[in-house]
């Protein structure tokens, strides 16, 4: 996957340095333009994954389908390496982007694949759709998801475990799902308003409740956040935000969960996580919580993410038996 590209010019002759990467091998710097000794090329960097075969890694496969009003949605499934001969079917962890304007792809340099990689390494097949609302697809796709969180983003979600369950390759009874801020949201959505789809839950600080949520932003960021879902002050806004937040399916959850959270937080506050895992465990819900004191919107440090991922798969290897 091409990340990026810069142009210089030496000598009347142009020259590119791009950066490329798979969902296998980290991000590579190259040149090119002029003449090297390899060729019209030169790469300029050798980064591996170290310790880890290259076939043991799992480059993904196009799950695309086409959502519950038409709309295709891209989506990738990535499966356990043959090299494993894991027995089939295999336990399905679905992987939600944050946003949600994002989009997954097939880049090791992201945060979810050195996570997708390490769960197909535990025996897990990882399911990533792209559903509307995601970027690299237009900007009426785009905008498709604005003021209709957890709406018919969220069907398309359903939609897509519909298709996935006529693939013999995966046990749709032994299924969890996780994702990163919206991500997260949309995970707290999905295991509150359809309770007997999931065996576990990963929310990585994703807002349960939106006008809270709305009303904890940054003053600087709360105009976009009022565009793009609503502005919890006007009552048919509020009326809206509360239907569409997760807090108020609460008490359907039925699956364990895990709450991931950095103590320096400014988009979603700790404050909302640590509520959360409150009200879970006044109801009896199994819900574990592990937050950062170092991190902020998302894990970046290592030691973190080791931590992280250890977490992540220990749940899902205790709920989904791989």
């Amino acid at each position: 996957m091409l990340q990026s590209i810069s142009e210089e010019v030496h000598d009347g002759k142009p020259e590119y340095v791009l950066s490329f990467t798979t969902a296998t091998t980290p991000p590579q710097l190259y040149r090119f333009g002029r003449e090297y000794p390899t060729g019209d090329y030169l790469q300029v960097t050798n980064e591996r994954v170290l310790g880890i075969p290259s076939e043991f890694l799992s480059p993904g496969e196009d799950a695309s389908y086409t959502s519950f009003d038409g709309l295709r949605v891209s989506a990738r499934l990535y499966m356990p390496s043959p090299a494993f001969h894991f027995p089939e079917p295999r336990p399905l962890v679905v992987w939600v982007h944050g946003g949600p304007t994002s989009q997954e792809r097939p880049d090791f340099g992201w945060f979810s694949m050195p996570l997708i990689q390490t769960l197909t390494l535990n025996g897990f097949a990882v399911y990533v759709p792209n559903v509307r609302g995601s970027s690299g697809y237009g900007f009426e796709y785009m905008k498709k998801v604005e003021r209709d969180w957890g709406g018919d983003d969220r069907k398309d979600h359903f939609e897509g475990l519909t298709v996935l369950e006529k693939d013999p390759r995966i046990n749709s009874t032994r299924r969890a799902v996780g994702g990163r801020s919206y991500g997260g949201y949309m995970t707290l959505t999905l295991v509150t308003r359809y309770p007997e789809l999931w065996k576990a839950g990963i929310d990585m600080f994703g807002p349960y409740d939106l006008p809270s949520f709305m009303k904890r932003l940054p003053p600087t960021w709360q105009t976009g956040f009022k565009l793009m879902l609503g502005d919890p002050d006007k009552e048919d806004d509020l009326k809206f935000l509360v239907e569409r937040s997760p807090k108020t399916y609460l008490d359907q959850l039925q699956c364990p969960l895990l709450v991931v959270q950095g103590k320096n937080d400014p988009r979603v506050l700790e404050e909302e996580s640590r509520e959360i895992v409150k009200n879970l465990r006044e109801k009896g819900r199994i819900v574990d919580y592990l937050m950062f004191p170092d991190e902020g919107h998302d894990v970046l440090k290592f030691k973190n993410k080791v931590e992280c991922f250890t977490r992540i798969v220990d749940l899902l290897k205790t709920h989904l038996s791989p």
